[in-house]
């Protein structure tokens, strides 16, 4: 058994899958997940988890150099967005429709799907390259 670590078999594959420029979109409750795209289904309750936790576990293990989110953020849930650019820092920002982002997501090796049911709690994020040795 793991003993650190991502303990979801599926995510820790996507994640040690990655490439370079690769994508993968965490998401709320509603975001339909197109066909053939893997959906890794963590929603327990409406909340459980929230987009915030998954995004918080996720940041500790990928290298990540750009986002993708709905433009419809900054107008409908701004506190979300607040919190996503208090962990994603200086990362390169993009911004595009809902209906944009989700022909993007078409293009993602997996959607996570939280339980978070609040608007626009949706993110890409496209894989970087790590070269360092410190973590």
């Amino acid at each position: 058994m793991k003993k650190v670590g991502i303990l979801n078999s599926e995510i820790a594959k996507v994640i040690a899958d990655l490439g370079h420029t690769d994508t993968i979109c965490i998401a709320d409750v509603g975001l339909p997940v197109p066909k053939g795209v893997k959906k890794i289904d963590l929603a327990l309750d409406y909340g459980i988890p929230s987009f915030l936790q998954v995004l918080k576990e996720l940041d500790k293990y990928i290298v990540y150099e750009g986002i993708i989110l709905a433009e419809e953020i900054k107008e409908n849930n701004s506190s979300l967005l607040e919190e996503i650019n208090k962990i994603t820092k200086d990362i390169d920002k993009t911004y595009v429709t809902h209906d944009e982002f989700k022909e993007l997501s078409s293009n993602c090796k997996a959607i996570i799907r939280t339980g978070e049911n609040t608007a626009y709690a949706n993110i890409i994020l496209r894989s970087g390259v790590f070269f360092g040795l410190e973590v």
